[in-house]
């Protein structure tokens, strides 16, 4: 996400009566209906609920449970993404004391001065004077020569800004959705590096191994580099497998009381008695886990939190297999659309990122650089490429691919009446109706569309437009024709 990044819309098709498969046959794409139908919640190509089923796709998998990478694979590529990905930031390796042009590098990147109008959330254009405060807020003229390397821990899941501010601004008026100053969002225990502060004390620029932006700074507690980096690799811990989980609540210890936990968060397990409460809760009935918290003077200090046992964690990463991709993406359908994690969710890079991570899998943050990562298999597209190219490799993909096109990705659940089916976070999608005509919906969150009916714009379809593949879990090579 960019200041000056436009959201794209996301779009749905097909209905079908074929038998499912994991795959399609390696050669040709079955043609796709004609006029696929469209039943009455108008999202083409879902005829049956059962389709909003995790179920449905897994149970006609050949195979559906084989590891597709195991654990030293995942923990090789994960080393070969931060060695060569450029957008991943390995903390652990950055210097004692920054220099200052990277981190005005890392500030230049976080946002741009927009070209065009912007408008508020009740519609009215934003003043040159007020955009103007916010740049200077980023206090750039201060930044020293070098500085000591600060390290921190995130103690509460916090939105990651282009400026540091929490004023919401729009490239449409009246399309409040998609906020241009809305980057993403760090979740419990991930380490930062703390490389600036704002002109009004109230705003930190990190950087996180994904992403470098502004952050509440109450949201941040400081400790050493050994401490925060340490906390990564405390054993024994906890995975948060659901959706979204949270802590208990608590008076007694309000900070790390009702915390959201997202997909994927590695949190280690506190060393406390198993016979004394907790927080003014007995734990048998729960894992304790160990939270980082923030002192009233910025420090970094762990407290006790309980985890329910009835929330969807596990002791480990989950095997990395078919029948898990989709499972786990199918905990987020119906979550709302939140661009750059605005509401507490998440936007499409995020969603697939999430899926992979609590497999242990590390994804860059967002579609432009999963697309290319030079750590990742992938196949790209070019403008020009025809269509027999690109429908040899639709008729390749597999469960779990992530297919791109410009500023959206969705990832492959199944294939079914010869046609490729999706799961993606998206803001709306359209397809062309019976009568020709452009057929748009407000999707607006986690959703399940075919791939094929999919329309762009006005001429071209999602795979006239793909700019890339991207299979996370092992090789992808496109077929000789």
């Amino acid at each position: 996400m960019r200041i000056t990044l436009i959201a794209v819309g996301l779009l749905l098709a097909g209905g079908l009566s074929q038998p499912l498969h994991a795959r399609p046959p390696a050669t040709t794409l079955p043609p796709a209906a004609a006029t696929p139908h469209v039943p009455a919640h108008g999202v083409v190509g879902i005829i049956d609920d059962a389709m909003l089923s995790p179920g449905y796709w897994t149970s006609a998998m050949v195979a559906p449970e084989r590891t597709l990478l195991d654990t030293s694979a995942i923990e090789a590529q994960n080393g070969r993404l931060f060695e060569l990905d450029s957008s991943m930031h390995d903390l652990s390796k950055l210097p004692g004391r920054l220099d200052g042009k990277p981190v005005r590098q890392w500030l230049d990147g976080a946002s741009s001065r927009p070209t065009t109008p912007r408008w508020d959330v009740d519609g009215k254009e934003v003043a040159a004077e007020t955009i103007d405060a916010m740049f200077a807020n980023t206090a750039v003229q201060a930044i020293p020569a070098d500085q000591a390397t600060r390290f921190g821990l995130v103690v509460h899941r916090t939105d990651m800004r282009g400026l540091p501010t929490t004023m919401r601004i729009f490239s449409t008026r009246g399309d409040t959705d998609i906020d241009r100053l809305q980057e993403s969002a760090l979740f419990p225990g991930t380490p930062v590096v703390i490389a600036h502060e704002s002109a009004d004390g109230k705003w930190l620029f990190v950087v996180s191994p994904r992403y470098a932006a502004w952050v509440n700074r109450h949201h941040v507690a400081e400790g050493s580099r050994a401490q925060v980096l340490g906390y990564a690799t405390e054993s024994p811990y906890r995975i948060i497998t659901g959706g979204v989980e949270r802590t208990v609540f608590t008076r007694e210890e309000p900070r790390v009381s009702q915390l959201q936990l997202d997909m994927g968060i590695r949190l280690p397990l506190a060393d406390v008695p198993p016979n004394k409460p907790v927080n003014g809760q007995h734990p048998y009935a729960a894992y304790v886990l160990e939270i980082p918290v923030r002192n009233e003077d910025g420090s970094l200090t762990m407290a006790p939190a309980l985890l329910p046992r009835r929330a969807d964690s596990a002791a480990d990463y989950l095997p990395l297999t078919p029948a898990n991709l989709v499972e786990q993406g199918f905990k987020f359908l119906g979550e709302r659309y939140g661009w750059g994690h605005a509401y507490g969710t998440r936007d499409c890079s995020g969603f697939v990122s999430e899926i992979y991570r609590s497999m242990g899998v590390e994804l860059p943050r967002n579609t432009s650089a999963q697309a290319v990562s030079p750590a990742l298999e992938h196949i790209t597209f070019e403008r020009s490429d025809d269509a027999t190219k690109r429908k040899a490799a639709v008729a390749q993909l597999q469960v779990g691919d992530l297919v791109y096109i410009p500023g959206h990705v969705m990832m492959v659940i199944g294939h079914h009446g010869g046609m490729t089916y999706l799961i993606h976070d998206t803001h709306g999608g359209r397809y062309r109706g019976a009568d020709g005509e452009l057929v748009s919906m407000a999707l607006n969150g986690v959703v399940v569309t075919p791939l094929e009916p999919m329309m762009f714009n006005e001429d071209e379809s999602y795979i006239d437009r793909m700019t890339s593949i991207v299979r996370p879990h092992g090789a992808l090579r496109l077929p000789a024709h």
